[in-house]
């Protein structure tokens, strides 16, 4: 029996709340591109499961959070809308927020941690939305974005901690099990919990059985930590990569229907986040946001094999230098890239020495930097920086050792 059918107290609640998502998807259809999944091969093996992923980072601007936005909006009264709209953001929600409002013809303003990129203060200007610009995290810019609203009197839409935001959200869910009705588990990633509440909402309904699985950024765990304490818990501080999940202070209408219908909350590290990143953009020529992408590293902290699982790859929007520099720590983590220093005679051949070594373990000499004024003795010796591209960390090891076994003393850098 699932958590949704145990749960007396809030079936009420929950079955509105699934009529609210059906009720969202017809509100909605209009404005959302259709983000059919793809079977993913590469993850598949190395999950040891069947993986499909749902590519929100396709969605209008860039993720699922246009989908309870609009919903959100749309709902207003023409008195509310007169009042115009205000929210707080770390991006996502804010493009969101902005579309609907520009579609619907309403005024909107967002406040955005100073430390958004760039690219997602700038689409959400094109989308006609008023920015401003406050504090370092998203709970910063929350706290001033509460301040304007009581100062001008206008309408806060929540990216999370709404009903009508959380309903929006769970179309998502509609949408997979319309296409793959034999679903055994649902990966969602998990900021404010407003998508994943959602998501449990509609899935638990129309399939009891369904895992619903959250995924949080070891440096950005505040929902892991409340439903471990089985109560809210507020973080002092937040460390991630994933600036779109960075959030402090979960909401505790998320917080309660998580408790309820999510069966379980895994976290990742940043190098395994930057790894699924790399893996997406190789494999499957996608690229998300480091945020987007929790749902895919997640996938290694199952214990389950042989089960269709959906991840939910939430969001896209990415600014090309974040991307070049995923790219590269993801070919570190992924032992893709070694690069090490050695020590040697500062005399002819033993250049042509390491560089022949390097080339019967088949590494490609990316960069090489020659130095002798790096080493205490540099009349003697000279150090060797080199970084070459690799097939995987056993390849690292067979290079490290044949290097080794020829009498050099590496010094691994990264």
């Amino acid at each position: 029996m699932s958590k949704l059918e145990n749960s007396s107290k809030n079936k009420a609640v929950y079955l509105d709340g699934f009529v609210e998502v059906l009720n969202a998807k017809e509100r909605i259809k209009d404005v959302l591109r259709e983000t059919n999944l793809i079977y993913s091969e590469t993850f598949s093996n190395e999950s040891g499961n069947t993986i499909y992923i749902k590519p929100e980072n396709l969605q209008t601007t860039g993720s699922f959070k246009i989908r309870g936005a609009y919903n959100k909006i749309s709902k207003l009264s023409v008195e509310e809308r007169k009042k115009g709209l205000i929210s707080s953001s770390a991006g996502n929600h804010a493009q969101g927020v902005a579309y609907a409002a520009k579609k619907l013809g309403v005024k909107a303003t967002i406040v955005m941690p100073k430390t958004t990129p760039l690219i997602k203060v700038e689409a959400t200007k094109k989308y006609g939305a008023e920015v401003v610009l406050f504090g370092d995290c998203y709970d910063e810019a929350f706290a001033e974005a509460k301040k304007l609203e009581k100062e001008n009197n206008f309408i806060f839409i929540h990216p999370f901690n709404d009903l009508d935001v959380i309903t929006g959200q769970g179309t998502v869910s509609l949408e997979i099990l319309e296409e793959l009705k034999d679903v055994d588990c649902i990966l969602v990633p998990i900021g404010g919990g407003g998508l994943i509440s959602g998501v449990a909402l509609a899935a638990k309904k129309l399939k009891p059985s369904i895992k619903i699985i959250g995924v949080e950024p070891e440096g950005a765990m505040a929902m892991k930590m409340s439903m471990d304490n089985n109560r809210l818990i507020n973080l002092d501080t937040v460390n991630t990569i994933a600036d779109g999940v960075a959030v402090k202070y979960p909401g505790d209408l998320t917080f309660s229907i998580i408790m309820d219908l999510v069966d379980e909350i895994v976290t990742v590290s940043d190098f395994e986040i930057m790894e699924s990143f790399l893996l997406l953009l190789e494999k499957h020529k996608l690229i998300a946001e480091s945020a987007g992408v929790l749902s895919l590293a997640g996938l290694k902290k199952l214990n389950y094999k042989n089960k269709n699982i959906v991840c939910i790859v939430s969001g896209g929007n990415i600014d090309v230098l974040t991307v070049s520099a995923m790219i590269d720590r993801g070919l570190v983590s992924r032992g893709r890239l070694f690069c090490f220093s050695v020590d040697m005679p500062d005399k002819p051949g033993e250049l042509v020495k390491i560089s022949t070594l390097l080339s019967k373990t088949n590494a490609n000499i990316v960069k090489l930097d020659h130095n002798q004024f790096k080493t205490f003795d540099r009349f003697n010796t000279v150090q060797l920086e080199v970084t070459v591209e690799t097939n995987g960390h056993e390849h690292i090891l067979q290079i490290s050792k044949a290097l080794e076994d020829n009498g050099f003393n590496l010094k691994r850098i990264y």
